[in-house]
């Protein structure tokens, strides 16, 4: 031991601390500079840019923000909190989960349904690559059923497709529309499978009055820049279910951090196992939380415009609109028709054009799409990220009989309504003189190409 002078001046003992404090100024690590880059960003004028600067300075934000969150290291009042709790109220569910992206949803739900080795989850010919993407990034496999004339999942062709490996069903909600999902809930029940939603393309849809996306054993989200709500990118899901939703966070918060203790033992028998890093950042939960607010409004200001549209539109023999599994459901941001013959198709988006309106339509020999199965080339190719190409050659797949094969014409009518199918891009701020306009420029074009026919499908 030392001297008993030195052991009494240490500040343990009684002594003076060799260091009081810090007598340099401390600076924000994000101050000023990251939120005037965040208000360009927005696409203020300079002269705001210039007002706002004046406005504000390093000394108003103490330590400055911190635009992570950690759910167990952080008070609960964080915006991405506050993005959960909304989700939970507006959906009438348990269990939200905020993520980083639409793609890391259905991961994460994929995971927790059990997806892996060696099992297959059915999935839609026509929606974007994600839904089967994150079926392979859960080292499943998809198994693609074709769609019916309402380009969802058509639930007649499911039950062929199930086998010994299958352990889910991921329907997916269609560009406004919302799949046919009583018979598809009632297969899944006699089957025991999971039933993952791909809400991506319709937030805010109904199906027999209640949001897609809480039917299913989980429900995901993309809120998204690129969807009908979202300011970047970030994703959500939805259960009821509370070991669904902890393996689904047990993947998305690197293997346990969401835990109240997250470095404990495990409470449970498979509560643990390696995750990755999905977390939502604080400044996109601040954006999404008022994107999320905005929904029911979004949603009805694009229904109304469609169902004015449709209301107006004469039938014609040549043309079968979309089929709408609930009208009073659609969001309606897309109006979809099928013409009989692509070249019929081409000639009616040429004429809808001439007039003002924003017609569009895939046609014969158009550029590979990867909201159809067989363009889908990451997986129809059956490339791992590794020489074994795994999961595609999994012994774990083939010892239980697994071999997949994908081509164009597995699934015809998706091969055909694809094609076929014009697409009539809607706009939420539409006045009713708007609707009037574009509805009597629909019904000019189609009687110039087609026959009019009170006895053809009706578009309500």
């Amino acid at each position: 031991m030392g001297d008993s002078k030195k052991v009494a001046e240490l500040a343990l003992n009684g002594g003076p601390k060799a260091f009081a404090g810090a007598r340099g100024k401390p600076q924000p690590k994000i101050g000023v500079g990251e939120f005037m880059s965040i208000a360009e960003r927005f696409g203020f004028a300079r002269s705001t840019l210039d007002r706002i600067r004046d406005a504000i300075g390093d000394g108003d934000m103490g330590t400055g923000p911190n635009l992570a969150r950690y759910v167990t290291a952080v008070p609960a009042d964080t915006k991405g909190e506050a993005f959960e709790k909304l989700a939970r109220e507006t959906f009438g569910v348990s269990y939200a989960l905020g993520v980083s992206s639409g793609t890391a949803a259905l991961h994460c739900a994929f995971v927790a349904a059990g997806v892996g080795p060696g099992t297959e989850v059915i999935c839609p010919a026509i929606g974007f690559y994600a839904t089967a993407g994150a079926v392979v990034q859960s080292k499943g496999i998809p198994v693609f059923c074709d769609v019916d004339e309402s380009l969802g999942m058509d639930p007649t062709k499911i039950e062929d497709l199930i086998t010994p490996r299958t352990v889910a069903i991921a329907p997916t909600h269609v560009m406004g529309s919302v799949c046919d999902l009583d018979p598809l809930l009632e297969i899944a029940r006699k089957c025991h499978l999971k039933v993952i939603e791909d809400c991506a393309q319709s937030p805010g849809a109904r199906y027999r009055g209640r949001y897609v996306g809480t039917y299913g054993d989980l429900g995901c989200f993309s809120i998204s820049a690129y969807k009908i709500i979202g300011g970047g990118e970030a994703g959500l899901v939805l259960t009821r279910d509370e070991r669904l939703w902890q393996r689904a966070y047990q993947l998305a918060e690197c293997g346990g951090l969401w835990r109240p203790d997250r470095f404990a033992p495990p409470r449970y028998e498979g509560e643990l196992f390696s995750g990755t890093n999905y977390r939502l950042s604080e400044l996109e939960s601040a954006v999404d939380v008022i994107q999320l607010g905005k929904m029911p409004d979004v949603v009805r200001r694009y229904h109304t415009v469609k169902m004015s549209v449709l209301r107006q539109l004469h039938s014609f023999r040549e043309i079968v609109p979309q089929k709408l599994n609930d009208v009073d459901g659609e969001i309606g941001y897309r109006l979809r028709f099928f013409p009989e013959t692509v070249e019929l198709g081409q000639r009616i988006v040429e004429a809808l054009k001439a007039e003002g309106i924003a017609g569009s339509m895939r046609g014969r020999g158009a550029r590979p799409d990867w909201h159809v199965y067989s363009d889908m080339w990451p997986i129809v190719l059956k490339t791992g990220a590794t020489e074994d190409q795994c999961p595609f050659s999994c012994p774990l797949y083939r010892d239980r009989g697994g071999e997949v094969e994908y081509a164009r014409g597995d699934c015809p009518v998706a091969d055909d309504l694809f094609e076929r199918n014009v697409n009539i891009e809607l706009n939420q701020w539409y006045s009713e003189e708007d609707c009037h306009e574009i509805a009597a420029g629909i019904n000019k074009v189609l009687s110039a190409y087609c026959t009019a026919d009170p006895t053809a499908p009706r578009w309500l």
